[in-house]
Formats: C-alpha cells, sequence, structure tokens
C-alpha cells in the first residue's frame, strides 16, 4: 500500500518525455505598441529551459494532482486573474487599459501552458516594469515636498475589489494618498519630519532595489504559481533558488530566534513559530505576523526591511546566542491604520527538550465543588524517527511523553485531562494515531485517499487504554493537520469533548517532485513542483479539509474561517465525505450530554463578567476590522489610532500566556505567579460540567 503520511517524498510515477514546445503561437504584440519604450531596464524573457518546464509542469499536475482538473478556458481564467493579482496585487500599478490590452489572453492560457508559450506571461510583467519604474520617478518627486496633514481626506486601505486606475492623474493622486498614509503612521510614531522623510526615501530605496534584483527566473516562478495555486493553495512550483531554501529547512538557520519566514508582499512574514525557542516562550511573536523592521541590541538603530528579501532580513535576525534582537511587527489583528508593535528578544540555541509537551494541574470550582484538572499542553506531533528507526529506547514522542504525564495525572487524583492543542500546526501522523491509542481500544484513526479513489485506513492496535477517565480536547483556528486528526478521532469515538474553536481545515498531503528526473538532459537545476496527492478523512467518512474540526462547545474567537485556515483560500479542496469505516464508539458522551454542557456554557457566557466581557470585546474587534478606511487628516487618525489600539488590547486577552515570561521565557520574578487564560479556564470548567452530569 502507499503511504506518503505528511512526510515528502518521492512520487513513483510511470515515466515520459514531455511534449516538445513546438507550434508556439506567436501572441499579438499589438497591445504594447502605445507603451513608452524602457531606456533604462531591458525586457525579461523566457529561456527555452523554461518554456520545457512549462510543459512538464503542465502535464505532471493535470495528471498526478489529487484534484483531476482539465486544461480549459475556465481554468485558463482563474489562472490569468492569479497571475494579475500576483504581479500587481494592490492594482496600483498597472492602469486599466494596461490590463485591457491583455485580456485577449485570458483564454488562451490553457494552449500557452500546454505549448510552452510564455510571452504573455513575460510581456505583462515587462509593462508592469515600465509601469513600476514610472512610479518610482513620481514618488521620489513626492517625497521631496512635505506632507501637510490638515486637508479632511481618507484612504481606503482594501484594494481587493478596487477597479485599476483608469488614468495617470486618478493613479498619481492614489499613490499620493498613499504617501501621505505611510508618512501620517511615522509621524504619529513620534518622528520628526526630517526622520519621516529619510526613513520613507530608505523604504522606496529598498522596493526599487527590491523589483531590480527580479529576474527571469523570478518571473517564471511567479506566472508557474499562478497555474499551481488554481489548483489548490498548498501545489507550488519552486525555482531552483527557492527550491533549495525550501529544503535546507529555514527553520534550522533561523535557529536564534526560532522562526521560519516567507516574502508576502511588501514584507516578511512569519509562516512558523518553532515550539521551545525564544519567539515562541516570549508569546510575542506568531503566525502571520509581518516584519516591518530589525534592529540589533536595546539601542541599536531599527532598519526598516519592507521590500527586502527573506535572505537579507534573515541575516539581520540571525546573531550570537544571548544576544538582543529587537522587530517592529505588523500583526494580522491589526485594524487598519494602527501602528506596528516593537518586540525584543534574546537569541539561543533551540533546544529540542523545550519543543516537548508539559503538563500542569489547575483547579477549577464547579456549583461549589472544587475539582482538580491536569493539562497536558502540547505544541507539536513531534517524533524522534532516527531514534525510532533504530529501535532505542526512550527516543523522543508525543506518545510516550503524554503517556508519561497521563500516569503522573492518575497518581496525583486528577478528576479529568484536557489535551491543549491551540496553535499545533501538527507534525508527525504516526504520532497523531499512536496518541489516538492511548485513550481508545485499538481502532481505525483516521482515512487516507488516493486521487484513485483508494483508501487506506490507519489505525491503532494496541487494544490497552492509558486513560480512560473524562477528557476533553482544546482546539483554536491554528490547530491543524495532526491535531485535527487527533481531535475528530476523539470526537468520533465520543470520547472527549472538543472545546474552542474550529480548527484549520488542512485535510490535504503533499510530496516533492524534482523535475530534473523528468528532464534528464537539462545540465541546470529547473526546480521543484509541491503537490497535492491524497486527502484525509475522518472514521465516520467526513473530511477533514476546509471545515476542519467543530468543537462540541464552540468559545468566542478573534479570527473568522474568511480570514485564516484553508476556508479563506479560493482554490481549498472542497469538503467531501466518503464511506465510513467500522469503529465502536463510546457511550460516555452523547447528544443529551452534550446539550446540557452548551446550555451550562451559554448560561455562563451571560452571567459570568469576564466572558461576557470577552465576547463583547471580540465583536467589537472584528467589526473593527472591517473598517479599512483611514483618515488622513493628523487630528481624526489619532483618534482612529487610540481606538485600535484599545480594541486590540482588548482581543489579546483571548492570548495563551499561563505566566508573564521575560524574551528567554523565565518567569519574571516580581509578577504574580499566574495570569488566567480564560479559555483553559473555560476548558476546565466545561469538563467539570461533564463529570457532574454523568454522576448524577
Amino acid at each position: 500500500m502507499k503511504k506518503y503520511l505528511v512526510t515528502l517524498v518521492p512520487v513513483l510515477m510511470l515515466s515520459f518525455q514531455p511534449d516538445s514546445p513546438s507550434g508556439a503561437s506567436a501572441l499579438d504584440k499589438a497591445a504594447l505598441s502605445a507603451l513608452p519604450p524602457s531606456s533604462t531596464i531591458d525586457d525579461l524573457k523566457p529561456s527555452v529551459s523554461q518554456e520545457k518546464v512549462e510543459t512538464l509542469v503542465a502535464k505532471l499536475l493535470t495528471t498526478y494532482h489529487y484534484r483531476k482538473v482539465r486544461l480549459n478556458d475556465s481554468l485558463s481564467s482563474v489562472v490569468w486573474d492569479n497571475y494579475l493579482k500576483e504581479v500587481d496585487n494592490n492594482k496600483t500599478y498597472l492602469l486599466a487599459s494596461d490590463v485591457a490590452a491583455f485580456e485577449k489572453y485570458r483564454y488562451q492560457i490553457d494552449d500557452a501552458l500546454v505549448n510552452g508559450d510564455l510571452t504573455a506571461a513575460y510581456d505583462l510583467y515587462n509593462v508592469f516594469r515600465k509601469r513600476q519604474q514610472e512610479r518610482s520617478q513620481f514618488i521620489k518627486d513626492q517625497l521631496k515636498k512635505p506632507f501637510v496633514f490638515t486637508t479632511d481626506e481618507s484612504l481606503n486601505m482594501d484594494r481587493e475589489k478596487a477597479a485599476w486606475p483608469k488614468s495617470v492623474e486618478e493613479q498619481n493622486d492614489l499613490w499620493r494618498k498613499i504617501l501621505k498614509n505611510q508618512a501620517l503612521e511615522l509621524k504619529l510614531s513620534s518622528r520628526s519630519d526630517s526622520a519621516v522623510a529619510a526613513l520613507m526615501t530608505q523604504r522606496y530605496n529598498n522596493l526599487d532595489k527590491a523589483y531590480n534584483r527580479i529576474k527571469s527566473a523570478d518571473v517564471f516562478q511567479f506566472y508557474m504559481n499562478s497555474f499551481a495555486e488554481a489548483l489548490d493553495p498548498h501545489t507550488n512550483y519552486l525555482s531552483p533558488t527557492n527550491a533549495d531554501r525550501f529544503n535546507q529547512e529555514m527553520s534550522q538557520s533561523l535557529e536564534g530566534i526560532g522562526a521560519m519566514l516567507q516574502e508576502d508582499g511588501d514584507y516578511i512574514k512569519i509562516t512558523n513559530v518553532l515550539p521551545g525557542g525564544p519567539a515562541f516562550k516570549s508569546n510575542l511573536l506568531k503566525v502571520n505576523d509581518k516584519i516591518a523592521g530589525v534592529a540589533q541590541g536595546d539601542n541599536g538603530q531599527m532598519v526598516n526591511t519592507m521590500n527586502w528579501q527573506v535572505d537579507e532580513v534573515v541575516k539581520l535576525i540571525k546573531g550570537p546566542k544571548g544576544t538582543v534582537v529587537r522587530l517592529q511587527v505588523v500583526s494580522p489583528d491589526a485594524i487598519a491604520g494602527a501602528p506596528p508593535k516593537e518586540i525584543r528578544l534574546v537569541r539561543e540555541k533551540i533546544k529540542l527538550e523545550e519543543q516537548r509537551a508539559k503538563k500542569e494541574v489547575i483547579e477549577i470550582t464547579d456549583n461549589g465543588k472544587p475539582f482538580k484538572i491536569g493539562v497536558i499542553n502540547v505544541p507539536m506531533f513531534y517524533r524522534d524517527f532516527e531514534g525510532a528507526r533504530k529501535r532505542e529506547e526512550g527516543f523522543s514522542s508525543t506518545t510516550s511523553d503524554v503517556k508519561k504525564f497521563v500516569e503522573e495525572l492518575k497518581g496525583e487524583k486528577v478528576d479529568g485531562i484536557v489535551i491543549d492543542l491551540r496553535d499545533n500546526g501538527g507534525g508527525s501522523l504516526t504520532e497523531a494515531i499512536n496518541l489516538t491509542g492511548l485513550f481508545i481500544p485499538k481502532g481505525p484513526v483516521v482515512q487516507v485517499r488516493e486521487s484513485t479513489g483508494e483508501t487506506e485506513v490507519y489505525t491503532d492496535p494496541d487494544p490497552s487504554v492509558t486513560y480512560d477517565g473524562p477528557m476533553a480536547v482544546l482546539v483554536n483556528r491554528f490547530s491543524a493537520s495532526a491535531s485535527e486528526i487527533f481531535a475528530a478521532a476523539i470526537q468520533d469515538y465520543k470520547r472527549g469533548i472538543i472545546i474552542g474553536g474550529q480548527t484549520f481545515g488542512k485535510g490535504t498531503v503533499q510530496t516533492l517532485i524534482d523535475l530534473n528526473q523528468w528532464l534528464p538532459k537539462e545540465p541546470e537545476k529547473v526546480g521543484q513542483v509541491k503537490m497535492t496527492i491524497q486527502k484525509f478523512y475522518r472514521i465516520n467518512g467526513s473530511s477533514t479539509q476546509h471545515k476542519g474540526v467543530t468543537p462540541d462547545i464552540q468559545l468566542p474567537e478573534a479570527f473568522s474561517a474568511e480570514e485564516y485556515g484553508e476556508s479563506s483560500q479560493a482554490s481549498a479542496l472542497p469538503w467531501d465525505q466518503i464511506n465510513s469505516t467500522r469503529y465502536d464508539v463510546s457511550h460516555g458522551i452523547d447528544d443529551k450530554v452534550l446539550s446540557r454542557l452548551r446550555d451550562r456554557f451559554d448560561q455562563r457566557l451571560k452571567s459570568d463578567p469576564e466572558l461576557k466581557q470577552l465576547a463583547q470585546d471580540l465583536a467589537d474587534f472584528k467589526k473593527a476590522k472591517e473598517n479599512k478606511v483611514v483618515s488622513l487628516q493628523e487630528s481624526k487618525r489619532r483618534k482612529e489610532r487610540e481606538e485600535a489600539e484599545r480594541k486590540r488590547a482588548a482581543a489579546n486577552k483571548v492570548s495563551q500566556i499561563t505566566s508573564p515570561v521575560d524574551e528567554t521565557g523565565t518567569p519574571s520574578p516580581n509578577a504574580p505567579k499566574k495570569k488566567k487564560d480564560l479559555y483553559l479556564n473555560e476548558a476546565g470548567m466545561v469538563l467539570a460540567d461533564y463529570i457532574l452530569a454523568v454522576n448524577k
């Protein structure tokens, strides 16, 4: 049976030689005739090798991707829209006339992919380069003049549904407001006019350098990803440079703060925070945070890193153990107009033991009765595969650590156990299966389906049960992959109560393909393709894809499914269902019990002051985020900013922090012993409600 699990392994496929790029049509260039010639840069052009790769990738993805797609006009239109967004995401460089001139190619991309024709892609990008140069000169001219912030005008920060400017005059006015907004943000951060001018100049010099560094290989990657991501958000083409970076595991090169980074528009975005690292322990840096600046030490000057490449930002962030790095960060929960925050981290080497599960005991009083609730926090599903292969005694794994903690908690006579999977992005599928086995007799845990329809059931073979007492699983929007498999199995067996927010919804498996294997005569590297090949399904037949796991008890959330998670991606594979596999359901949790628990939670939500305030704060915060229009008048903007900061601070109450820590994760000596974790406390209350309900 095929076993790709959740690791990237080669796909075994029937060998074929790609079609030669013969018969490629010469696309009409009349659309470019009216454009001004570029006197400072040469047009970028595709290589013969790229034309071969285009044909190969098109054949691989249409043949072996989980989503069986045909190259037709419908897909062609989606790819073209993706590419326009990739090239000019905010619709600030291209004019409406530029976009209209290329509209005739919208339904020709499918033929171009098959024939190895890259003409339309490069012609559009070369027009964009010309427009970028024009904007650069306009920006330089604008930055020579002081900004005036007394006029009552505003800027809509959301450009997704905006139209491309119809004229240069309209574009100039848009850019005037963009620059004015950025200058006002800096001014409100207590910077002098001269400092604002210097930072703005540096920012756009960086941007010019970034665009000047873009080569033909980058344009090819933009275009091929516009195609790949039309199939699903986890399918990508990696250029040779980016493939090397991917394979070197950025997490290791960034062990100074313990974060993985990638370029995201003007910023560098955090894509993963490693458990055990300074970023994780401080709780100051989150997934989807964007880095706008980096400074060395406590007094070093903040270097604006907007429009920098990821490798350059990595060099600034890396440093000797024990040294300080300060980051200027734009949070994903930032309301339009809110300033970036500055965080301070002490670099250190990440230790494996700090990434492992931890336990604690919390005390809950429910209906006047005290309860001891054991809590096991699992930050990731880790497994020492090398140690397991060598059959080393005591090799590290999630299951062995949790089993030890469960035995200790049983010895401490806890009334129930909460498994905390908040922000757990997944990891080893083997561990998700084995961990489930601690709480159920032997039986199926997850189903994995191939694109051919072949399904394999992964089973826990161990009939023993380590813990059969009351349990709950705490999840949130960033619990993904292996976390969803574990939570779904516990829910399907009715073994425990799932509490928190709807999970991420990533129910797919990817593999990595080295394209040089299919083009053996190419003398240089041509890159790799990461492709979705399988889907996960619960034992009840429901997919974890898209919908994730819906909690039995849903707590107030800061992040919506429309903003984050799989369902926020337009090309995400759909939710679907296959046949259920056979499994024996526990009789501990039924609909009647769950209904009683929901009623008790609803009562607390109406009567508990902290829960009521949390729900109100989150509702206000979500409403505030919907407003993308900011004032460019200083007096109004100050009021907007104060209100935005107040609402963001309120929303931060959903943080997991259970004790105040410094930058290295050490508890602050003068701080209170514990901060109240409202979510964890409520999970304990729900579990206590359950214990009372079943013991009546």
